[in-house]
């Protein structure tokens, strides 16, 4: 029986009915209608974004029943990149009158070229618990289907001039959250700067630059501190720095703000975040002191070693001078010692190779990255954390240090390309230079050899047995 049919026979108020037992009512209606069993909203923290910034997406699916299983997804759309971001929420809600349970699921959208995008619509496909209409009429199955409508979004170019590196943001404040007025000649103060961006990642957000204080002082950074969080559906990174200063000599020390250049996405303008100046009174440190430094006592050495006016005296009587074989024998049992102490150490040392390596180095190898979390790496997350996992796998500091010990030219290239492609407006596409990383570093990275020798160098400390 079609649904114009049912209408006339049995009237409006039974139609909704009839589409809930048909399964229906879950594929036609992008609205929460008031008999929906499941339906799904989707929200888009910015539907004219500019290439390569974040865009923050909320899915949000309302389910009355009780759910058997269940599916729900979202596709990336051509010419961006997708991935989700955190752990679902779950919630409860009434709407329309009814309590609904409500799961959260947020994705992080980086378009890569400008002009229209158009963002699939998230879908969901689950089976619910049959209800009282089921077992009656033998229909449904408990199956519920949900399709949000696609979202047509168009991706603003860089603007001629705009501050470099390119950061499009919503929103960022600098603030320091310790700042002292005042310290000592030699001995360390710490500043902590930190940073809350809206509509950044931390692989998208710069590293923050160090202060510098001239030659009046050295100063001595941390590395930062990250938290990523969401604020309604736009990502917000929170970054925190900690810098010790060491000022040289007492006066005045004054150490220049920070300063981070911005696009403001909001305003279509640049911006530039500033802290101020910090002013720091040196006074003279404790180790550096006036005060005189006592000269030394004179000390009489006949006092002090009695007895040697006797050793030393000519008309003494030989016989009654003390003897030194104590002295020599003690010094010789002493010598023994030493050297069956030295032998029992050589022995020891030439058994450790034949038992392998030892037990405090074994944990330090097992807690290296392994390729799987590398590959993990590279479909997830951003060039920071590839970079960050490379550098553990290889025991290397940063990027150059990834870059001066691979082997393989084709990997260091890749590396670097990605770098470009990120950063760079003319490095090219930012999705195949992930694809060329990934070819790239697919069975690993190749690390240069480095040759290794038991000889020292050095002379044997004893003669090998014969």
């Amino acid at each position: 029986m079609s649904a114009a049919r049912f209408t006339r026979h049995l009237g409006a108020p039974l139609v909704g009915l009839w589409l809930l037992l048909c399964g229906v009512a879950q594929a036609q209606q992008p609205a929460p209608p008031a008999n929906a069993t499941a339906f799904l909203e989707m929200e888009v923290d910015d539907d004219s974004p500019y290439v390569q910034q974040s865009v923050g997406i909320v899915v949000r699916l309302y389910y009355a029943s009780q759910l058997l299983s269940g599916e729900l997804g979202l596709d990336a759309p051509d010419g961006a990149s997708l991935q989700r971001i955190g752990q679902d929420r779950s919630l409860v809600r009434e709407v329309n009158g009814r309590r609904f349970n409500l799961v959260e699921r947020r994705y992080l959208l980086i378009p890569e070229r400008s002009g229209p995008l158009l963002l699939p619509g998230a879908r969901f496909e689950g089976r619910a618990a049959g209800g009282f209409f089921d077992e009656m009429f033998g229909g449904g199955n408990g199956r519920l289907r949900a399709t949000a409508p696609d979202r047509p979004l168009q991706v603003q170019p860089q603007p001629p001039g705009a501050p470099q590196p390119w950061l499009p943001l919503h929103d960022l404040r600098l603030r320091y959250t310790a700042a002292p007025d005042h310290a000592r000649a030699g001995e360390a103060v710490t500043v902590v700067v930190e940073a809350v961006a809206d509509g950044a990642t931390r692989a998208q957000f710069p590293e923050l630059p160090e202060l510098d204080a001239g030659a009046g002082a050295q100063v001595f950074a941390e590395p930062a501190q990250f938290d990523e969080t969401f604020s309604g559906s736009t990502p917000q990174l929170k970054l925190t720095r900690r810098y010790a200063i060491v000022p040289r000599e007492p006066g005045t020390l004054v150490v220049p703000g920070l300063r981070l250049p911005w696009w403001d996405v909001r305003n279509e303008q640049a911006q530039t975040a500033r802290l101020p100046d910090l002013t720091l009174a040196v006074g003279q440190g404790r180790a550096a002191g006036n005060s005189p430094v006592p000269s030394p006592t004179p000390v009489d050495t006949r006092e002090a070693l009695p007895g040697l006016d006797n050793a030393l005296d000519v008309g003494a009587d030989p016989a009654a001078m003390p003897r030194p074989w104590g002295w020599i024998a003690a010094a010789v049992g002493f010598a023994l010692l030493w050297l069956v102490t030295l032998l029992w150490a050589w022995r020891q040392r030439r058994r450790l190779p034949a038992r392998g390596a030892p037990a405090a180095a074994r944990p330090a190898a097992a807690a290296r990255p392994g390729l799987a979390q590398l590959r993990q790496q590279m479909d997830t997350a951003g060039l920071d954390e590839v970079i960050d996992t490379l550098a553990a796998m290889g025991q290397v500091q940063g990027l150059q240090g990834v870059l001066e010990h691979l082997s393989d030219p084709a990997q260091r290239q890749a590396l670097t390309d990605m770098q470009a492609a990120r950063w760079s407006p003319q490095g090219g596409s930012v999705a195949q230079a992930r694809q060329a990383l990934r070819r790239a570093f697919h069975d690993g990275p190749h690390w240069q050899q480095i040759a290794s020798s038991d000889h020292t160098g050095l002379a044997p400390l004893y003669p090998p047995g014969r």
